[in-house]
């Protein structure tokens, strides 16, 4: 077998030796030219090196093994992928043939506005609230942002509640739907998790072609500050300021351009076109 790996911040050769010790393999450092020079691909990193090679991915479509070694580690928890130890299990039964790569969807952004190639996301975009979060743990030391930064940097920011007017144009095989409201947040989910483990879209599944939008209408203070630790278990859904549906795609604006983040990195700004590519990454996991 031959194999491509890159590494993320904090991976090195050496996170690379259990790997190593499950068979024969032929590796090479960095992206294959092309599919024939490969057989799969293995990261070591987090959400946002993922998301940065995203567009070589779907194009080579080799199989992708996560080791999950980032600050935000969403998108291996949604794969069952919880440690190097999982990912290592994994490689082994599909190196003997035990368990196959499976291809799952991904979400696309499309700015209405620049002329720009599509923006491949893996797990959760977002504008709003979660957006400003999402920007301010950025800025944190990397220790910090692997411990509860997007919590530390959301919380402070519960206080200022700066809602906004939000149009969805919900778009499914038989309908548009539109719909207007105040909002503190918007979420478009291709799997469950965002911010480091939390629940955004809890009814989230990568394969079924949808994306799912959770959007959190305005409300007072506290109620939001009793709200946040809901959504680490889904329970947020149960809110009466909660909107949850699907769609195949959405068309976002505001009255004024909204950063848009996607797997923790900014892509660009409302409005934008949000929809899924199906079956676009064949990736490696055990399914549970």
């Amino acid at each position: 077998m031959r194999a491509a790996v890159i590494y993320g911040l904090g991976a090195s050769p050496a996170s690379l030796k259990p790997f190593q010790a499950c068979g024969p393999t032929e590796w090479q450092e960095g992206l294959p030219a092309s599919s024939d020079d490969a057989d799969a691909i293995l990261i070591f990193g987090g959400d946002g090196t993922i998301h940065r090679h995203l567009p070589a991915l779907v194009r080579l479509q080799l199989p992708v093994l996560i080791v999950p070694s980032g600050s935000g580690n969403d998108f291996a928890r949604a794969l069952h992928l919880r440690s190097a130890q999982d990912s290592v299990r994994a490689w082994r039964s599909f190196g003997s043939g035990k368990i196959q790569a499976r291809a799952i969807d991904l979400g696309v952004i499309i700015s209405s506005v620049v002329p720009e190639p599509a923006h491949y996301f893996c797990c959760v975009a977002g504008c709003g609230l979660d957006s400003e979060a999402t920007r301010r743990a950025n800025q944190m030391p990397r220790w910090l942002r692997r411990h509860g930064g997007y919590a530390l940097a959301l919380l402070p920011l519960l206080r200022s509640l700066p809602a906004f007017s939000l149009r969805l144009t919900l778009v499914t095989a038989c309908r548009e739907t539109e719909s207007e409201k105040l909002s503190l947040l918007a979420a478009f989910a291709n799997t469950q998790y965002y911010g480091d483990g939390m629940r955004i879209a809890p009814q989230a599944d990568f394969l079924d072609g949808k994306l799912d939008i959770c959007r959190i209408r305005t409300l007072g203070a506290w109620q939001l500050f009793c709200m946040f630790p809901t959504v680490y278990f889904g329970h947020h859904l149960l809110s009466p300021h909660v909107d949850y549906f699907q769609a195949e795609r959405v068309r976002v604006q505001t009255e004024t351009p909204r950063d848009v983040f996607a797997d923790g990195e900014f892509v660009c700004q409302t409005p934008v076109e949000i929809s899924v590519a199906t079956k676009a990454l064949p990736v490696i996991y055990q399914a549970r």
